[in-house]
């Protein structure tokens, strides 16, 4: 079984990219296809409201890579959704893709009972992460899919803590939140495919 992570940083090689590796690192290990898509490289504009794809399901009338983003979700099994905290929202290029999703909930509701969890990373110990992985569960209940936490650390999914002038590998929690996620998703795909 196959499952994506989508980093929703605006920057390459990211500090939410090295947590989402480790969750997608977990999830080969327990034997699915992995994919990573990142956000920061990708033409990606914001949802006009038009209505476009409410009178043709499945379509958008906006050029750009998210159609390419959709069919990449649509094709996997389980997704991550990983954002840095961005005033205690994920980040702007996250927000577009989730807003422009539309398509796929008008299209019959394309990703439903798929699995997903979330990963949050942010620069102060208290600075959103739990409300900016509250979105994302968020945006899995409106798409009809089934929110997974992690496994007996955070509860909620992935929350790593990286300080100014601290790597990412320092936060020994946030990476065990991080993998204890990939083995719930894991968990779940082996009782769905069973």
């Amino acid at each position: 079984m196959k499952v994506l992570g989508i980093n929703g940083s605006h920057r390459k090689e990211s500090t939410t990219l090295f947590f989402l590796k480790k969750a997608l690192e977990i999830c080969e290990k327990e034997g699915h296809e992995t994919e990573t898509i990142e956000l920061w490289d990708k033409r990606l504009e914001y949802c006009k409201h038009c209505n476009h794809c409410r009178d043709h399901p499945g379509e958008c009338s906006i050029e750009d890579d998210v159609p390419g983003i959709f069919r990449k979700m649509k094709e996997s099994d389980a997704i991550i959704l990983a954002s840095p905290t961005y005033f205690a929202c994920v980040s702007g290029r996250m927000k577009a893709l989730m807003d422009r999703s539309i398509t796929l909930r008008r299209d019959n509701y394309t990703l439903k009972n798929k699995p997903g969890g979330g990963i949050i990373s942010g620069a102060s110990r208290n600075g959103g992460q739990e409300f900016v992985l509250s979105q994302i569960i968020n945006f899995f209940l409106l798409q009809e899919m089934l929110p997974v936490s992690d496994k007996q650390t955070a509860h909620f999914g992935g929350i790593a803590w990286v300080p100014r002038g601290s790597k990412p590998e320092d936060d020994k929690l946030g990476i065990e939140t991080c993998e204890n996620l990939g083995r719930k998703i894991a968990e779940v795909l082996k009782m769905m495919k069973s």
